[in-house]
């Protein structure tokens, strides 16, 4: 051991002064490769001396034991205990299923017998037991929660209740989906609750410059088939988003959210031929449904 220590210190010690004297030799990637080997090299000699200790150390002790008087079985059987025997084969499956082997069988045979048929007094498995306790359990506590206190929903009123969520949420996606409309997605509509809605807004906002019934006051008719700007749905909602500033349409972008200009626009294009008394001289150029529709 001594020997090989010193061994070992020298010849670090003579690569150490080979590196040191031959630097402008040697590049780094070489000396890395040195480093690796030499670092490989101390490992196995680290391995091989701990078999060596591991040897010497079993043969010190079978001196010992033969000293005590002990024979070379014997001495064997101390160092190299037997292996456990293996269990059966089944002798898991027969723990979890609480079953005995069949070469107890015999043992656990009940005395009546039909036509020759015997039974064996095997108990039924704990877990098994467990699990129908826990069904028992489970029957009752639903059958209190569900059917006396009343306290969980049945399968009908769980169904309306999410049907209920489920209107709520369309109601909320359809409002945010209403509102990412412009000039360029708006669609031609004819629902009776988005003209209501943009006729509340047309009376609030619109009515005190074209007249209660679109029939125009300062502002043009809206009930011809005249238009300044435009009479398609796009052109209408256009209009009202952005104004025209030049003749004192005020743009209404900030005011009415892109669903309100929507609604708004339907209703004026809902008013196209009412004639309303009181309406306004044409202004800006016809444009006939023919012509909206080649567009």
């Amino acid at each position: 051991m001594k020997r090989g220590a010193l061994t070992l210190f020298i010849l670090s010690f003579l690569s150490q002064s080979s590196f040191a004297q031959s630097d402008s030799m040697l590049s780094d990637k070489t000396k890395n490769y040195i480093g690796y080997g030499l670092i490989i090299a101390m490992l196995v000699l680290f391995l091989v001396v701990m078999l060596v200790l591991l040897r010497t150390f079993r043969v010190l002790a079978r001196v010992l034991l033969r000293s005590e008087g002990l024979t070379d079985a014997e001495i064997t059987e101390k160092l190299q205990p037997a292996k456990k025997p293996k269990k059966e084969k089944g002798e898991v499956w027969n723990k979890l299923l609480s079953l005995k082997p069949l070469s107890q069988e015999k043992d656990i045979l009940i005395e009546h017998d039909y036509d020759g048929i015997q039974e064996l007094d095997n108990p039924t498995p704990a877990w098994f037991m467990y699990l129908f306790y826990a069904t028992i359990v489970f029957a009752v506590s639903y059958l209190l929660i569900y059917h006396v206190f009343g306290t969980g929903q049945l399968q009908y009123a769980e169904y309306k209740t999410e049907m209920a969520q489920a209107e709520i949420e369309k109601k909320i996606y359809l409002s945010k989906a209403a509102n990412r409309v412009d000039e360029n997605s708006v669609k031609l509509a004819t629902d009776p609750a988005m003209l209501a809605e943009g006729k509340s807004v047309f009376k609030q906002s619109c009515s005190p410059c074209h007249g209660e019934n679109a029939q125009g006051l300062v502002g043009p008719n809206l009930t011809d088939e005249y238009w300044l700007h435009g009479g398609k749905i796009g052109d209408v909602f256009k209009t009202i988003k952005y104004g025209v500033q030049a003749k004192g349409m005020p743009t209404w972008e900030k005011q009415l959210s892109p669903k309100q200009i929507a609604d708004v626009a339907n209703y004026i294009l809902s008013l196209q031929g009412s004639h309303p008394a009181g309406a306004k001289e044409p202004q800006g150029e016809k444009e006939t449904a023919e012509k909206l529709a080649s567009k």
